[in-house]
């Protein structure tokens, strides 16, 4: 099965960010992943809520929200608000009671996602399972954009795909961290539906074809 291709505007050139946007979306991306970093939860800043609102001026496509933050129930209601927004996902790490921020997002008619470091075992996020629509599974450190990826990350992407057919549930499996069509590969065999690809993406010379090829 084709998987929905994310492109991270991390990657992007931030000075032409609308045409950044509108290039990918011409591409044929399917979703718009956006990595918003506090400088606290992840050794990086990035960006807030003002640019999340800006990618979205440029695209039809669905705002997939990535918060890399410390207490993302401070800011989850001004993210849902923004128009576009389909998803948000925050970390299982971070300091926050996790499930009433799935609740939270899920009540405002959004996809909850739930993200978790490579360090982190599934089983820290067992009870949370059915309360989430996405599972984010990160297969670089987060914090920088252009990291390889963690091949071992492959393993935890094949025990949540089994995961989900054991219980029975429907929520989509992605991936996010030196993702292009080599990894994507491997990933999606593994049980992935979701490949978040910011460099390979932006600084391919054609952005279709890599899209294309990421998709499989």
């Amino acid at each position: 099965m084709a998987s929905i291709v994310a492109p991270s505007i991390l990657a992007c050139d931030f000075a032409r960010l609308g045409d950044e946007v509108a290039s990918v979306t011409k591409a044929g991306a399917d979703w718009i992943h956006c990595d918003v970093m506090d400088g606290e939860f992840v050794p990086n800043i990035s960006f807030g809520e003002p640019i999340v609102k800006a990618a979205g001026r440029d695209t039809n496509l669905p705002l997939d929200v990535h918060l890399m933050i410390q207490r993302p129930d401070r800011y989850i209601e001004q993210f849902m608000g923004i128009p576009g927004v389909a998803s948000v996902t925050s970390h299982l790490e971070a300091n926050h009671d996790a499930g009433v921020t799935l609740d939270t997002v899920r009540a405002a008619g959004k996809k909850a996602g739930l993200s978790v470091k490579p360090g982190t075992p599934l089983d820290q996020a067992r009870e949370l399972f059915g309360r989430f629509d996405i599972l984010l599974i990160m297969t670089v450190e987060p914090g920088f954009g252009g990291q390889p990826f963690i091949k071992e990350m492959l393993t935890k992407v094949r025990e949540a795909d089994r995961l989900r057919k054991e219980l029975g549930l429907d929520f989509q499996i992605e991936v996010d961290g030196g993702i292009d069509a080599e990894t994507a590969a491997l990933c999606r065999e593994a049980g992935a539906d979701v490949m978040v690809a910011g460099t390979s993406v932006f600084k391919a010379p054609d952005r279709q074809a890599e899209i294309r090829a990421i998709r499989g």
